[in-house]
């Protein structure tokens, strides 16, 4: 049992590695609580599309987009992927409109 599936990390012996533990560790909760607000954007304005409400969906976009550049800009998802997520969203309510 000496290879478990999670390897236990060793202690950092140093000051600046002990330090560099701590800022990985709250840098870590906040880059995980903004990717969950990320997916939780897209995923109101993708409910608001499958339901057909077009002004609704058209509102949470545009305050998706503040949402989805700032992750962007942050660094924790790459610029191309956030256009690419703003893209397809976008194109998604213009299909709202040519539908009805």
């Amino acid at each position: 049992m000496a290879t478990s599936s999670k390897a236990k990390k060793k202690t950092v012996r140093l000051a600046s590695g002990r330090k560099r533990a701590r800022q990985d560790v709250k840098r870590n909760a906040e880059n995980t609580a903004l990717r969950s607000h990320f997916r939780t954007v897209i995923k109101n304005v993708a409910k608001a599309v499958v339901a057909g409400d077009k002004p609704k969906a058209a509102e949470l976009f545009k305050a998706a987009q503040s949402v989805i550049d700032s992750i962007a800009d942050k660094g924790i998802f790459h610029k191309n992927k956030a256009a690419r997520h703003k893209s397809r969203l976008s194109a998604k309510i213009k299909a709202l409109g040519l539908g009805a």
